[in-house]
């Protein structure tokens, strides 16, 4: 087993990370930058280590500090939690030349499945099913983008290979705006991920957004985890996620779940995974892997009572998956709720000094973060400040639990989106299930 790992990231996730460290008796590592000293995680580790001022890019992003952090503390492993550095291939690469654990996939996985012309054709090697497209990066010819085109169908969409957050893509409806929208995803693609290339594929109209949950521990063993249904976006930011998805039944969840089982062997996969799909019509297209933990993990968790974070370090330290498929039964329903400190009609972030704080509680909930009352939220990094988790035997039952704890939930001192959560909990639409990707965007086009 591991003895000591240092955590590199914050918030909310390196507290989780840091809880389930305790509970396999390995010591723990926070690192933190100038602004973080009073983060919950950093009060309770073994040890800490200020990495840089409170810029990400001088901290968090700091790549010689944290390798210099896990080698005056003598850590084993390091965690990469979420965002920053977790799917950065040339950070695992150089944890594990510096002779340390990195608690994820191989650096030639990571870059792999970060790639997303290079992941289309893993998956579609291995039987998953993928969006019809371009089938490859889109050359400078463009009689031949036009030829593309036509034969997937209008409407298309241009994505930049090396995209992500919901940046570098173009919806085109029209052969006459072809041209100028691959120029323009070209242009945004180098300026924002310092990669022009882009390919093309078939846009789905209202697709659901469903993915699929994998352990796989590199050793020829990997298990699916059900579906989780994320379509409640704004921006191509998630807000609130669930699982298992509405609509989802037994047969379809063992055909893609097999298809990415298959595919975790199939590239040696190591550690947690997210397989990304569209869901339309009664077919699953996969857009992206995520090769890192999710932020939306607990609510598997609470259906399959499978501790992910746990199972990540056992996978790490060398250990064989624990758990067989026939070990995993999906039992009850789970929402979460990303509570964000940000204004709830513009979504502007709001940070400061959280005066009162009180969480809720009750049967089947869970509160998952950071704060706590005389916190005072930085300007600095991403606006969430916790994830509220209600989990019940059916999904009638998990939200009205959630309506009960969100009217629990104090945050004095500091706006939050609470008051949106609610009104998600209230809309006959979300009561009732499978709204697609668009349906909050559209909700909240009444109010801007």
């Amino acid at each position: 087993m591991l003895d000591k790992i240092l955590i590199a990231n914050r918030g909310e996730i390196a507290l989780r990370i840091l809880r389930a460290c305790k509970e396999l008796g390995i010591k723990t590592v926070a690192v933190h930058s100038t602004a973080d000293k009073d983060l919950k995680h950093v009060l309770l580790a073994d040890e800490t280590v200020c990495i840089g001022p409170a810029a990400s890019v001088k901290s968090y992003l700091n790549i010689p500090a944290l390798i210099s952090a896990a080698e005056v503390t003598g850590a084993a492993a390091i965690h990469p939690g979420y965002g920053f550095l977790s799917e950065n291939a040339d950070f695992a690469e150089q944890v594990e030349r510096s002779g340390f654990i990195f608690i994820g996939p191989k650096p030639d996985t990571i870059r792999l499945m970060g790639d997303k012309v290079s992941a289309i054709h893993a998956m579609k090697k291995a039987g998953v099913p993928c969006v019809p497209g371009s089938d490859g990066p889109l050359s400078s010819n463009m009689d031949t983008n036009k030829e593309i085109a036509k034969q997937i169908g209008y409407p298309v969409i241009i994505k930049a290979s090396g995209g992500g957050g919901g940046r570098g893509m173009r919806i085109v409806r029209e052969e006459k705006d072809l041209e100028q929208s691959i120029k323009m995803t070209k242009l945004e693609a180098k300026t924002a991920f310092n990669n022009d290339m882009v390919y093309m594929e078939k846009f789905l109209e209202n697709p659901r957004h469903i993915e699929i949950q994998v352990l796989s521990d590199g050793q020829g063993h990997a298990v699916y985890l059900g579906e989780r249904d994320c379509s409640m976006q704004r921006r191509h930011q998630k807000v609130v996620e669930e699982a298992p998805a509405v609509g989802i039944t037994a047969k379809m969840r063992q055909f893609i779940g097999e298809r990415c089982v298959n595919a975790c062997i199939e590239i040696g996969y190591r550690g947690a995974g997210t397989f990304e799909f569209l869901f339309e019509n009664g077919e699953f297209y996969f857009i992206e892997m995520n090769t890192r933990i999710q932020v939306e993990h607990p609510v598997t968790e609470m259906i399959t009572g499978v501790d992910l974070i746990r199972e990540q370090i056992l996978i790490a330290a060398g250990k064989p998956l624990s758990i067989k498929q026939s070990d995993i039964h999906i039992k009850g329903h789970a929402i979460e709720c990303r509570i964000n400190a940000e204004d709830p009609k513009t979504f502007m972030p709001s940070p400061g000094k959280i005066t009162r704080f009180h969480a809720p509680g009750g049967f089947g909930i869970r509160w998952e973060s950071h704060i706590y009352a005389g916190y005072t939220v930085p300007p600095y990094y991403d606006s969430m400040i916790g994830k509220l988790i209600a989990y019940g035997e059916t999904r009638k039952v998990a939200i009205a639990r959630m309506k009960n704890a969100l009217a629990e939930l104090v945050i004095d001192g500091i706006k939050t989106n609470v008051d949106l959560h609610i009104e998600i909990m209230n809309d006959k639409n979300f009561q009732k299930g499978g709204t697609n990707i668009h349906y909050l965007e559209k909700k909240l086009g009444i109010y801007e």
